[in-house]
């Protein structure tokens, strides 16, 4: 079973949804097949590399919402990461531009085809961010939270730097977002389930788990014996025979 992700780096709800994702995919029976893949969203690719300002002073400068309106939406974000395990620590919060560290994932897809490394260093990424006041437009931060998920630092390096790699990993950042456009997804986190079924936002695990079971049972489908009406009691079994013979 395939599942698109669409994310960013500078989203709690991306950081709660995944997490819960996660945890939820580690318990399903059949994760052993199940290839995840992560695309880039950015929701604000205008942002600078660093932003002079909190931010509380960024969405109420940019979304034109109220300081303590912006205030009561972080205790309810901050609520809901804590039914998860999660610390959103908003006031440590750097505002920055997440293409760099877009640039980095893209990378680590490339070095580890099977996408393991870019989720760990995703949810890295999400919780340097939101936990542990970090600057996700930084080189160096970037290129030690690579490392530490298992990147190959030297790439990890190129990817973030000014070089015709890094370049060409920005396209396939903007590819991913007209991909997000053509699908019609315009909020994040956003769930493609065998490139047919959409789940948008940090759902429920109720509603992750559910979907699933449902995909998985509808792209495997198992043969149902035959029942026959009015005939109670009839053994639709016949003599066959199996590996361990006949009968």
């Amino acid at each position: 079973m395939e599942i698109d992700i669409w994310s960013d780096i500078a989203c709690p709800w991306c950081y709660i949804g995944l997490t819960r994702f996660e945890r939820v995919l580690d318990d399903f029976p059949h994760k052993d097949q199940v290839e995840v893949r992560l695309h880039s969203y950015q929701l604000d690719p205008t942002l600078p590399e660093a932003y002079d300002g909190t931010e509380v002073d960024y969405l109420s400068a940019t979304k034109g919402m109220p300081r303590d309106q912006v205030e009561q939406m972080f205790g309810q974000v901050r609520a809901a990461g804590a039914s998860e395990g999660l610390v959103l620590d908003f006031d440590s919060v750097q505002v920055a531009n997440s293409r760099r560290a877009h640039r980095l994932l893209h990378a680590a897809r490339v070095e580890d085809p099977s996408g393991a490394v870019a989720r760990t260093l995703k949810i890295a990424l999400l919780k340097a961010h939101f936990t542990d006041g970090e600057s996700i437009s930084d080189p160096e931060v970037l290129v030690r939270i690579a490392g530490q998920a298992g990147m190959d630092a030297d790439k990890a390096a190129i990817a973030v730097g000014d070089s015709p790699e890094a370049h060409r990993l920005d396209q396939a950042v903007a590819n991913d977002i007209q991909l997000a456009g053509q699908l019609g997804i315009q909020g994040v986190p956003f769930f493609v389930l065998e490139n047919k079924y959409g789940i948008s936002g940090a759902q429920p695990a109720e509603v992750f788990e559910q979907a699933l079971r449902q995909v998985w049972d509808e792209s495997h489908p198992r043969i149902q014996p035959l029942a026959v009406p009015g005939i109670d009691g009839m053994d639709t079994t016949g003599p066959s025979c199996g590996p361990e013979g006949c009968n």
